[in-house]
């Protein structure tokens, strides 16, 4: 961690009286005055996992204490397996011995799947309390801690039960990826780059220019990235809070990603390996629907492919893709609706002929 605290970007998510900043910078988690501000209570908690833990519950522990007269920890098991109703039960389970009240503050310091979990634990706890994100992963920073999207998982569906509900505060040290393993690294590159196709080319030109500084985790590349991801996501989340119309284009690659997730087992492919599967069977499908050349389907693939992404999916077999990619969220009365590229830096969500999609699949999997 740096010694003093540094805050390089803030970027606004504009919700009226629920707006609230993503505070992106270096050693801010370590630091006493990142928590100023937030809601009174008595008590916090801080939701981690074993992963996470050993690095940072301390540091953050301490930083809070200045701020809250207890602040208590839960440790959940690590990994997408354990986003489940099992897993969430122990977050309420600490809350209840503890006797915490509907003004206690809860901090998911971790990946996508603590920041799921703690957030729609905060939304049914006392039919919601406040917290706070602390986002340690590449793909959480960008991506999942931004915008009040909380779910558990499913054995049928990812992320099928849960609800919108916002932080009060995102915070986003990049030191933690200092920390964060190569293929988990890779895997948040996958929402980087996503955002590049759905709405802002130059933004695309960027990632390809500075591919490799990203993969080195060079510091001003890395803080470029996930404060141009941030912004690009909260114009998205403020114009359509609860997903009724564009907030979808944010889940391009993510229909044919979720199936490949369900299909092989939770945990088995990471969420931003899936994503990164579902990108290119998606500019795929975009091609073949007539939206986009073979050149920009190439440039994307190939960009994905540099990231170290899989760019083909697992045989599940068409049928079985089919039937996941009908429990969609997006699906309507069965149809299945994909977020396709209508042209480069604009997508939108379209049906597609089951029969193409069946070539898709073919054409996209080992």
């Amino acid at each position: 961690m740096s010694a003093a605290p540094a805050v390089l970007h803030e970027v606004p998510i504009d919700l009226g009286d629920r707006a609230y900043p993503i505070v992106i910078g270096h050693g801010l988690l370590g630091a006493a005055g990142t928590w100023s501000g937030l809601p009174k209570a008595s008590s916090a908690m801080v939701v981690t996992n074993t992963t996470v833990a050993p690095l940072y519950l301390r540091s953050l522990t301490e930083a809070l204490k200045p701020h809250f007269r207890d602040v208590h920890q839960v440790t959940l098991p690590d990994g997408e397996s354990h986003k489940d109703w099992q897993t969430l039960n122990l977050v309420f389970d600490a809350l209840l011995s503890r006797h915490s009240d509907r003004k206690t503050v809860l901090f998911a310091l971790g990946g996508g799947v603590v920041g799921d979990m703690t957030g729609f634990a905060a939304a049914c706890y006392m039919r919601g309390v406040p917290f706070v994100q602390v986002p340690t992963t590449l793909l959480a920073q960008v991506d999942s801690s931004v915008g009040g999207k909380t779910a558990i998982n499913h054995p049928l569906g990812k992320n099928m039960i849960g609800a919108f509900y916002q932080p009060v505060r995102v915070v986003c040290d990049l030191d933690t990826l200092d920390t964060l393993p190569a293929r988990e690294f890779s895997a948040g590159l996958a929402e980087v780059i996503k955002y590049g196709p759905i709405a802002d080319m130059e933004f695309l030109d960027w990632i390809e220019a500075n591919l490799d500084a990203l993969m080195r985790r060079e510091p001003a590349a890395v803080a470029h990235a996930v404060r141009r991801s941030c912004e690009i996501k909260a114009r998205v989340v403020a114009q359509d809070e609860r997903e009724g119309g564009l907030r979808a284009i944010l889940n391009f690659g993510h229909t044919f990603g979720h199936a490949i997730e369900a299909g092989l087992g939770y945990g088995e492919w990471l969420h931003g390996e899936a994503v990164g599967c579902g990108m290119a069977m998606g500019i795929e499908l975009s091609r073949r629907l007539g939206l986009v050349d073979a050149a920009f389907a190439q440039r994307l693939t190939a960009l994905l492919q540099r990231a170290q992404l899989p760019v083909r999916g697992p045989r599940l077999g068409e049928d079985r893709y089919l039937d996941l990619m009908r429990l969609d969220k997006k699906a309507e009365g069965g149809d299945i609706r994909f977020v396709v590229i209508e042209q480069p830096g604009r997508a939108a969500m379209r049906p597609a002929p089951e029969a193409m999609v069946r070539e898709v699949l073919a054409h996209c999997t080992a």
